[in-house]
């Protein structure tokens, strides 16, 4: 079946990390649909002495694809399909025949019957315009990068280069040539095309635009059973909470109100949470304080985490942080700082981190796979569609980019999901399907309970029977461990998750 994802405006190198991992590791095919900020990408085949102006105003990209220099930005859309072509004589010609077929169709079902190809020149064609670029890759039989459709961008940033290389020919655009159409509209023609081409007309679409959850569970309706906590005040607790206190430590298991603290605590384990305890994202799920840092991290604390994973003999520790985008960074320097703490302290520990975005900065991210965790956590915490209310400082294409750069790197990978914000089983799935697209091992899955009347309301609460069906579907989609239950967080049983991935 077609996975086909329309992702929004998505920066190009989380794009590209996206789409390289869904090209190693994805089973079936996909069509990742989005639009990119103001970018210029170089291709294999392009010269500099293409670049007309002195200041682009946007970055230029060098990339592996075919074709020369082109320009993407808002109202384009970028077409990536990661599909298995089948090698032979004339394999990636006619490839760039059926990308360019499918489009050509998609402008006459749009009202554009003129849209054609021009003798000699890749891509899609109006009356020797060019309203759509071709540039592709394939390789051992895969393919990467596509087309971009002018829908109704900005003709003007063209001007800055010389389009693919072609000096005696224009640009035109969907709208230009009087066709004033959405790019919902587009999406929706172009992946009917892409399913019925590429698939006998099967296809799974997901959004990250689309209708925002209603209404919910008062905020002090009854929990059901299954989701009552026994509290364990015993002497692990308590020995647990004096450590955490003589070193000044924060941990996520008090910061977030997770329900499992008493279970945890009593069996001596702890998530620690480093730089400081105020996030600068304002998650609508998340108790954990939200306002602007008042300083730098603290330079002693991975050493006084260090101290407690060693005190409590830790055979695995956790370690996550607050969101820093006040820092150049993210924070990522301090996570990396303690794991290397950990390992110089207790070297047989096994360490894993529940990292934030760091804003998809390669050099920050790299900061932390550099220490080579034992396990790297980052949360896509829900579905495409609930993106942008549940964390609207985060992006479903980012997350999946984390991850993605993570398993590149030669990380074990895991990742979790809360539901009951809203979403459908069969969107959970498909979000479990992108995330072991990618090559993620390790998946939670467990229940949302609002914190305070301020944050989104619980849509519905989720059976132990609902848990059971998505521990079979991650089973069947092969993850190496799946930890799905409603009392499920990210760190609960992490040991014995890690110990399944490896």
């Amino acid at each position: 079946m077609l996975r086909a994802r329309w992702l929004g405006r998505t920066h190009f190198a989380d794009a590209h990390a996206l789409q390289r991992a869904l090209f190693e590791r994805a089973t079936d095919p996909y069509l990742v649909l989005l639009e990119h900020p103001h970018v210029f990408t170089l291709g294999l085949r392009g010269t500099l002495d293409h670049v007309l102006a002195d200041d682009l105003g946007a970055p230029l990209v060098r990339t592996d694809r075919g074709g020369d220099i082109t320009y993407h930005g808002p109202g384009q859309l970028v077409g990536y399909p990661i599909l298995t072509w089948p090698n032979g004589p004339g394999a990636t010609p006619a490839y760039v025949h059926g990308v360019e077929q499918l489009v050509i169709d998609v402008c006459a079902d749009l009202g554009l019957p003129g849209a054609g190809r021009l003798d000699g020149y890749p891509g899609v064609w109006v009356d020797g315009r060019k309203v759509c670029a071709i540039g592709v890759r394939r390789s051992r039989g895969r393919t990467m990068h596509g087309f971009a459709l002018n829908v109704d961008p900005d003709l003007t940033w063209f001007d800055r280069i010389v389009p693919c290389g072609i000096p005696d020919r224009g640009v035109t655009s969907l709208s230009n040539e009087g066709i004033h159409v959405t790019m919902a509209e587009v999406v929706a023609r172009v992946v009917a095309r892409a399913a019925e081409a590429w698939d006998g007309g099967r296809y799974q679409f997901t959004s990250v635009d689309g209708d925002r959850p209603t209404g919910g569970l008062p905020v002090d309706e009854r929990k059901p059973t299954w989701l009552r906590v026994q509290a364990n005040l015993g002497a692990g607790f308590r020995d647990v909470k004096r450590t955490m206190r003589s070193l000044d430590l924060v941990t996520v298991c008090e910061e977030a109100g997770c329900p499992n603290i008493f279970e945890c605590w009593a069996d001596g384990t702890a998530t620690f949470m480093v730089n400081g305890d105020q996030c600068t994202r304002a998650c609508r799920f998340c108790l954990v304080d939200t306002s602007r840092p008042s300083g730098s991290p603290d330079p002693a604390e991975p050493d006084r985490v260090a101290e407690a994973v060693a005190h409590m003999g830790l055979a695995h520790a956790v370690v996550t942080a607050v969101a820093r985008d006040d820092l150049p960074d993210g924070g990522a320097t301090a996570i990396g700082e303690t794991v290397r703490a950990i390992r110089r302290r207790t070297p047989g520990t096994m360490v894993e981190v529940l990292i934030p975005d760091c804003k998809g900065d390669p050099a920050a991210l790299a900061a932390i796979f550099d220490t080579r965790p034992d396990v790297l956590n980052h949360n896509l915490e829900t579905v495409a569609r609930l993106q942008r209310v549940v964390r609207p400082s985060a992006g479903y294409a980012r997350s999946l980019a984390v991850l993605a750069r993570a398993r590149a790197a030669g990380l074990a990978t895991k990742s979790g999901l809360i539901v009951g914000m809203g979403e459908t089983e069969d969107e959970v799935v498909a979000a479990m399907t992108d995330l072991r697209s990618i090559g993620v091992e390790i998946l939670t899955v467990g229940q949302y309970l609002r914190p305070t009347a301020g944050h989104l309301p619980v849509d519905r609460w989720w059976t132990p029977a609902d848990f059971d069906r998505i521990r079979a579907a991650g089973a069947a989609l092969g993850f190496a461990h799946v930890e799905a239950s409603p009392l499920t967080r990210s760190s609960y049983h992490a040991r014995q998750a890690a110990e399944a991935a490896r």
